[in-house]
């Protein structure tokens, strides 16, 4: 570098805030220069001073950028350069000359100390500008070091000490900066590191989601921090929770997960709010994991638990077939023989499961994936036969049997792979006769077996119901195999008389014991050559065995069948509890127009009525849900049974004490089911929507955060996304009873304790006219307008009541419309407010004028006169807040503490041209500060 290529500080100064200029030249000849001064104070303090133009400049100014980026280039320009690969096939000789001169280098680079020095003093300056920009250029330094690189033990001290105190800083931009300062300042092995602790105390503590965003994208994963990591997707900002997948993605194996924290990382990001994300976890989280388990489905399904988790794993199968060609779908396709079935023995949860995904997600692609379907699924025919064959190999455990966990756990499993095959049934193209006839042959055949597990019953009654055309010859079919398994076929057999019994085991016995004392008196006969005696034995002997034949013909008779076939009806409570479910499956599945006919209420006499008393749990259960379900189609059977409803809701209310914990999971499910039926239109009523809201405030709710969330997302959706006139209406109908509940509520309510502000401010911002996704084409009335009137209502009601300070605040926080219409809700708002000055004095002429009366003091008469005011001077106040706020809508509420930190907003993106314009007229030239300050001198 020769003389001529050396610069000046101030014009290197000027010619880096361009972006253009080439920086690295700069650096060289500053650099040049530099290295030739024998005396380096009289640099560094002329470097500083020109440093410190750009560091009192608070907003994120190209130039100013352009300047720190400098700066931090040409401080790290006097570390070596890192060591390359060819480094190791260098000779010897040169390795240790450059060790040397490197060790030279760590040890004397006065430069790069003395601006960390002039930080670190800075960084407690009063203005946030400056705290910023040292925060900022300390992080810059030491990114742009080597990986090798290595700083003195006491400027590492100095440097984290300085850095754990920025990180609390009011502003949050400061905060930002310190943090990705101490990227490298980390030591993930020491338990006790002051940075991590910093990182995770700013992940679960600071209210800003820029801070909290930064912290992520530097924090090192270790035992402790991935928790922190985890917590964050489910951060209230969606930039969090997207930025905690991908740092989850690129940091995490999958094995360092468990279980648990898969599946929840599944479930969460694939049901997501937030379509980025969904698109996150679609994108670059699953196929992390599919990278790091080489592509194997199995393997993946295998840990993430199928058996207790499947709709889950079909969830995540779903995503990863979306992004995944249909050429490798077919590649890799389950372990399918030449009869495209899965073997038998080769059966497991991850490939049946893995399976079965396949066929419904080209089941979904309609007419395009017949082709395919073909492919991965045989004919409905053979599929039923084999279906029915792995089914009746599912054994039924005895009550012994169940106590071994081993035998309990390989029921379980089998009884998981036959879910998975019968919901294949819904995959397979039954449009042919002969194949649907026989599914339908096995479902009834497999219904009917004594030996299917209920677990089974409901999924078999659903597939063969989705097969039947119309409700009439549904419910013949349910009704003939509930018949058939309550009312079994058995042959008749004679009743046995015990008595009939022993006292022909008796003649038999002493028929037998008489032939023999017969025989042994003719052998004695015989011998003694008495053979008329023995003549007469023989007769005698052959009377008694004739006598014993006919014992034996007539014991035999009793004992045999009979021909005849009868029905004996089964009341155990597993037959009960397979009918039963049959029955409410089949109740489901009819059409809500369908009447109740004779054959359904054959049934509910003789089986749903009757189970209702029935001893076992489930089994009265299941008959409660069948009335239910049955009274949903006849108002007469409902009006019959309503009695008997009402019993068993008092029954259940007495068993309610052993049971809160329960009926509380149910809570959120009724309030899920209210939401949905409000937002599809079913339901509209503002009682209900206030009871919706005091739930989500309530402080007993604060741990269940599946019913505050769905309750969140809809509030949003039901009043903002539709646009829905009639749902805004409802919003403005409950709000007046939501306020009134929260100030009447006891001491002793929980309600008690909500921030009556927040629940107002929410119902203002659900009914903002400029918060509309889609805003209604009729604007020149909104609904803050007639709110203004319900709450100016209830002030001239009682001006002195609690809440009038409440709606006079809430007042000057609505969006009025500046129409006609808004000036005439006005004018009707004062009409009460002249009538009742009239009737005031109106009272006073007739207090002035009564006879006998005695004439009041001027004193009296002016407190008089100023407490009537009172309220009137209240009232105009609040008219004149309304009348102002026609004119001009209220600013924007700032949630921010002192800056305006960037949101991820839809903006429309300007022209080129425009740009260019605009960052002309803004964009700072610190050059004119320069040259001013130079001039004053």
């Amino acid at each position: 570098m020769t003389a001529d290529n050396e610069i000046e500080i101030k014009e290197a100064f000027q010619r880096a805030q361009k972006g253009h200029n080439n920086k690295a030249k700069l650096v060289a000849s500053l650099n040049s220069r530099y290295n030739k001064l024998e005396d380096k104070t009289l640099f560094h303090e002329e470097f500083v001073h020109y440093l410190k133009y750009a560091m009192i400049v608070y907003k994120r100014e190209p130039t100013v950028e352009n300047v720190m980026e400098f700066v931090a280039r040409f401080a790290t320009s006097f570390q070596p350069p890192p060591k390359t690969e060819d480094d190791g096939a260098r000779p010897e000789a040169e390795k240790e000359e450059e060790e040397e001169e490197e060790d030279d280098a760590e040890d004397d680079h006065p430069f790069l100390s003395f601006l960390f020095n002039f930080l670190l003093e800075s960084h407690k300056a009063s203005s946030h500008a400056v705290r910023f920009r040292v925060c900022q250029l300390i992080n810059k330094l030491l990114g742009s070091m080597a990986e090798n690189a290595q700083i003195d033990d006491d400027l590492f001290d100095l440097i984290h000490q300085a850095m754990l105190v920025r990180a609390t800083d009011k502003f949050p931009n400061v905060r930002i900066q310190a943090a990705l300062a101490m990227t490298r300042l980390q030591q993930p092995k020491d338990p006790d590191c002051p940075t991590i602790n910093a990182y995770m105390l700013i992940l679960e503590n600071d209210t800003n989601a820029e801070v909290r965003r930064a912290v992520l994208s530097c924090i090192a994963m270790s035992p402790r921090t991935l928790p922190k990591v985890l917590k964050r997707t489910r951060d209230i900002k969606e930039n969090v929770r997207k930025l905690a997948y991908q740092v989850l993605a690129e940091k995490v194996h999958i094995k360092a997960l468990t279980i648990a924290q898969r599946v929840v990382l599944l479930q969460q990001g694939l049901h997501d709010t937030s379509e980025a994300v969904r698109e996150v976890v679609c994108s670059r989280l699953l196929p992390a994991w599919m990278l790091r388990l080489d592509g194997n489905f199995t393997e993946l399904l295998h840990r993430l638990d199928v058996e207790n988790c499947a709709q889950t794993a079909l969830d995540t199968l779903q995503a990863i077939f979306r992004g995944t060609p249909t050429e490798e779908l077919l590649q890799n396709r389950a372990q399918l023989d030449n009869r495209k079935l899965v073997p038998v023995d080769s059966l497991s949860c991850e490939n049946v499961l893995y399976w079965r995904a396949l066929c419904e997600f080209i089941k979904g692609k309609g007419d395009d994936g017949d082709e395919m379907l073909e492919q991965v699924l045989p004919d409905a025919a053979t599929y039923a036969d084999y279906l029915y064959g792995y089914l009746k190999a599912v054994p039924l455990l005895s009550e012994e049997q169940r106590a071994d966990f081993n035998q309990l756990e390989l029921v379980m499993t089998k009884e998981f792979i036959s879910q998975q095959l019968i919901r294949l049934i819904g995959c397979l193209d039954t449009n042919e006769e002969g194949s649907r006839k026989r599914v339908l042959a096995v479902l009834q055949e497999m219904l009917a077996l004594p030996q299917t597990p209920s677990s089974l019953v409901s999924l078999l009654t659903e597939k063969l119901l989705t097969l039947l055309p119309d409700d009439h010859r549904r419910i013949q079919t349910v009704a003939e195999i509930i018949s058939d398994v309550r009312d079994p076929i058995m042959e008749a057999s004679k009743p046995v008389d015990q008595n009939m019994s022993r006292r022909q085991q008796v003649q038999l016995a002493e028929v037998k014991v008489r032939i023999l004392e017969a025989k042994q008196t003719l052998e004695d006969c015989i011998a003694a050559q008495d053979f008329s005696r023995a003549g007469e034995l023989k007769d005698s002997i052959a009377e008694l065995e004739n006598h014993r034949n006919q014992i034996l013909q007539e014991v035999t008779e009793s004992s045999q069948p009979s021909d005849k076939e009868i029905r004996a009806e089964k009341s155990d409570p597993e037959t009960l509890l397979r009918c039963l479910i049959m029955c409410a499956e089949l109740l489901k599945q009819m059409s809500i127009k369908t009447r109740i006919g004779p054959t359904i209420s054959a049934l509910m006499s003789s089986l749903v009525l009757p189970s209702i008393a029935n001893a076992h749990p489930a089994v009265r259960n299941m008959a409660v849900v069948c009335l239910g379900t049955c009274t949903l189609h006849s108002k007469e059977l409902a009006k019959t049974h309503m009695v008997l409803l009402l019993q068993v809701m008092s029954y259940t209310r007495v068993l309610a004490t052993s049971k809160v914990k329960y009926l509380l999971d149910k809570r959120k499910h009724a309030a899920e089911g209210l939401a949905k039926l409000m937002y599809t239109g079913r339901i509209s009523s503002a009682k209900m929507l206030s009871r919706l809201v005091l739930l989500w405030y309530n402080p007993v709710t604060e741990d269940d955060t599946r019913l505050r969330h769905c309750l969140g997302v809809f509030f949003q959706l039901y009043a903002l996304s539709l646009c829905i006139r009639v749902h805004q209406e409802v919003v403005e109908e409950g709000f007046l009873p939501t306020v009134r509940t929260l100030m009447n509520a006891p001491a002793t309510s929980p309600l008690a304790e909500v921030d009556i502000n927040n629940v107002v401010e929410l119902l203002v911002e659900l009914t903002r006219p400029s918060a509309l996704i889609k805003p209604s084409a009729n604007t020149e009335v909104c609904v803050h307008d007639y709110l203004a009137v319900r709450m100016c209502g209830e002030m001239l009601q009682d001006p002195t009541a609690p809440e009038v300070r409440l709606y006079a605040k809430t007042l000057s926080n609505l969006e009025l419309s500046r129409g006609e219409t808004c000036r005439f809700i006005v004018g009707a708002l004062l009409r009460p407010c002249e009538v009742t000055r009239a009737l005031v004095c109106t009272g006073q002429r007739k207090v002035g004028t009564a006879k006998g009366g005695r004439k009041p003091s001027r004193r009296a008469e002016s407190s008089e006169r100023s407490a009537r005011r009172r309220p009137f001077l209240e009232i105009q106040t609040i008219f004149d807040c309304v009348i102002f706020h026609t004119c001009s809508a209220p600013p924007p509420f700032d949630h921010s503490d002192g800056e305006n930190v960037p949101e991820s907003l839809a903006v429309v993106r300007p022209s080129r041209r425009a740009k260019i314009a605009a960052l002309e007229k803004t964009k700072l030239d610190l050059n004119t500060l320069i040259n001013q300050e130079a001039n004053v001198s």
